[in-house]
């Protein structure tokens, strides 16, 4: 380790400290300081009563590295891009809130952008973070056509595509969790609320609520089946669908939602019409948003453990950034059925559909 002989100079306080200047001041060379503060390799081999003086003088003077020349050493940006549907919707809020934690913790920006599930933003924006240099992308609930030019984990992501890792919901287990819940109830007449297109996970959700469905021989009606049509993220996402099962006449006892914000909606419609949740009509969510264990009734839910899934999908991006290990083409994660007030036995007199 190099100490300089000339003594130490306070670095001036109006102008921005350097390596220099910081080193000037510790006396000690700028590379010993470099190494302290980068948490480097070699530092072990640096006293730590030396480390401990480097960082206290960096806090002092609130030295900060140049990100441009960590950027031009390392030849990375420290970037990464996120694409959402919606930057309100809760389910990807809270899988963001696990990306910003450990790419924080491993010292990595990231840039956020909502394409509103339009294709055509969805090109416009990853193109515009691609000339910011982003590292790569993950991406929360976005339907994927093609591979991208930068590495991918797709949260929500099905299609197999080629450069691109998918963090994906074993969906089959969560359709057998939410309607064996409901089928050991008593419930025969099952109603479901299907996803809408644009969202990843609809298809591969509603194939196995009906393949489920089937083997429990209760498969849905064509009158006891409706989609979303909204592209919004809030209960009026439900509200509308649940009012048309309700006016078509068709009887049912329970609800099988695409989302929590779906069920929402669906309760109530099913209070406007003059229906008691869950003594008249359970209703199932799915994804457990924060909010689910705060609406009255709570909601019962398949919960997807979305914080972790966004801690999952930034450290296998890293990963694959760095090249650190292989990563496989899918990452499965497990569902949990939480049962909370919005699911009862079925109530045997009162017919669910339209009233007389």
């Amino acid at each position: 380790m190099a100490r300089r002989t000339k003594s130490a100079v306070n670095p001036q306080p109006a102008r921005p400290v350097g390596l220099r200047s910081l080193g000037e001041y510790l006396n000690l060379s700028p590379a010993t300081i470099s190494l302290v503060l980068n948490n480097a390799p070699g530092v072990r081999s640096i006293p730590q009563e030396t480390r401990d003086r480097v960082t206290e003088a960096a806090a002092k003077f609130d030295y900060r590295p140049s990100f441009y020349a960590r950027s031009l050493r390392k030849r990375q940006t420290f970037t990464v891009g996120v694409l959402v549907p919606d930057l309100n919707d809760h389910y990807a809020a809270q899988v963001i809130a696990g990306v910003e934690e450990f790419l924080v913790e491993k010292g990595y920006f990231y840039f956020t952008a909502s394409h509103r599930g339009k294709p055509e933003l969805l090109e416009e924006y990853a193109s515009l973070l691609m000339d910011r240099s982003v590292e790569g992308f993950i991406l929360i609930d976005t339907v994927l056509e093609h591979s991208m030019k930068l590495p991918v984990v797709a949260v929500a992501g099905h299609r197999r595509i080629k450069g691109v890792t998918n963090v994906v919901l074993d969906h089959c287990r969560a359709a057998e969790l939410a309607l064996r819940h409901l089928y050991d109830l008593g419930h025969r007449k099952i109603a479901f609320i299907r996803g809408g297109s644009h969202s990843a996970d609809a298809d591969e959700r509603w194939q196995c609520l009906m393949n489920v469905a089937r083997e429990l021989k209760i498969a849905p009606p064509p009158e006891l089946a409706v989609q979303i049509q909204l592209r919004v993220s809030t209960p009026e996402l439900g509200y509308g669908p649940a009012q048309e099962l309700l006016s078509r006449g068709g009887e049912f006892t329970s609800i099988v939602c695409y989302n929590d914000e779906a069920a929402i909606g669906a309760i109530r419609a099913c209070k406007d019409h003059g229906l008691r949740v869950p003594e008249d009509v359970s209703v199932m969510g799915f994804d457990d948003i924060r909010s689910a264990a705060f609406y009255n009734p709570s909601l019962t839910t398949i919960r997807q453990p979305l914080n972790q899934m966004g801690i999952m999908a930034a450290r296998i991006l890293l990963q694959r950034i760095r090249a650190q290990e292989a990563v496989p083409d899918t990452v499965p994660i497990l569902p949990e059925l939480v049962i909370r007030e919005s699911t009862a036995a079925p109530h045997s007199q009162r017919a669910r559909g339209k009233q007389s």
